[in-house]
Parts: structure tokens; sequence; C-alpha cells
């Protein structure tokens, strides 16, 4: 890993996805020690998975990065989060929102895997009822070799936060994020193709 092919990568991304979508460095294997690469590339937004990987990794790059958090969301780790974060993509559970000061994206379960966390999409519009700073949706689709068995979780998320006035959207990784941004993600959250690895 170096900031060059870092760079490199990130510009070829961003160019594939367009100004218009934010390409998210996923940042759960990334060392303390390496983060700073991060920077010297001109990586603008962080994603991160654990509360505490999260809170040490700012205390030592605070403002080098816009940090957003992509893992599963505990109720007791929120204050981490409200004070760190300017997104959250993983919301899916009322006692995590109620803590939550800062908005977040619900995660969708859209393939119904049990090993996946997101609400289910007929719970949506309850879910959403009791929510207040819901800016768009996320969502996981089951792990592939071939992009393009993503785009169909894709659209359908498209058309839910369509159908409930959502504009954002956090679909795609590092295996399918090209497929994401033609059906309309407005972020990527990418991590081994970004570093080269």
């Amino acid at each position: 890993m170096s900031p060059e092919v870092i760079r490199a990568n990130y510009e070829r991304i961003r160019a594939e996805v367009g100004e218009t979508v934010t390409v998210v460095a996923a940042t759960k294997y990334v060392a303390l020690a390496d983060l700073g690469m991060l920077a010297e590339a001109g990586i603008e937004v962080v994603g991160e998975n654990r509360a505490q990987d999260l809170e040490r990794k700012h205390a030592e790059y605070g403002d080098a990065f816009r940090w957003h958090f992509i893992g599963h969301l505990q109720s007791n780790k929120v204050k981490v989060i409200n004070r760190i974060c300017e997104l959250v993509h993983s919301l899916d559970s009322e006692s995590a929102a109620r803590r939550l000061t800062v908005p977040a994206l619900v995660e969708v379960n859209l393939a119904g895997e049990s090993s996946k966390s997101g609400i289910e999409p007929d719970q949506l519009p309850a879910f959403l009822s009791s929510q207040t700073d819901v800016r768009g949706l996320m969502t996981m689709p089951p792990a592939t070799g071939d992009p393009q068995s993503s785009r169909l979780y894709f659209r359908r998320l498209r058309e839910l936060a369509e159908e409930h006035g959502l504009g954002e959207l956090s679909m795609g990784t590092s295996q399918d994020y090209n497929v994401a941004a033609q059906e309309g993600a407005t972020l990527v959250r990418v991590g081994s193709i970004l570093y080269g690895e």
C-alpha cells in the first residue's frame, strides 16, 4: 500500500462513478499507522466499522477526513459516533435511532440473509415514520463474483428510496461499485480495490 497507488486507484474510481457519487474509503482493515497514506493520497471521506477503531483513528487523524460509520450500529456506541461522524450508513434499530444525533441511512436487508444486519423491506414504512433525520438507504447484496448479480438489489433499493422521498443511496463495494453507480448510488464504500491489495 502506497499513497501513489491509492491516489491512482481513487482517481480512477471517482472517474468511473462520476462527480455526484461520494467515494467512501472503508478503513476496517487499514492500520492506524497506515491511515496517513490515505490523507496523502487525497482521500476525503473514510468509513469505519467499529466504534473503538473509529475513536482511536479519529484521535490521531481528526480533521484529515470526513468520518462516516458503516458498521453494525450498537446503541451503547452511539455517543462516540455522534461526536465524530457526519453520517451513519447502517441504522437498523429503534434503540440506536433514539440516541443518534447525526443524519443516518437505514440499512435494508433486501436479500433476507440472516448473517446480515438491516431491517426487512416491509418494516421500512413503520421504521421511517418514527425517525427524524433519515437521509436515505443502504444495502449489502450477497457476496458475488459477478457484479451484475447485485443490480436487482441496487435497483430495488433505489425504488424504495424513491417511494419514501429519500435522496441518498449507499450501495456498492469493491465487488460491484460500478453497477451501484449505474443504478443511482450517491455513496460507494470501497476498500481492497482502493488500496491495491
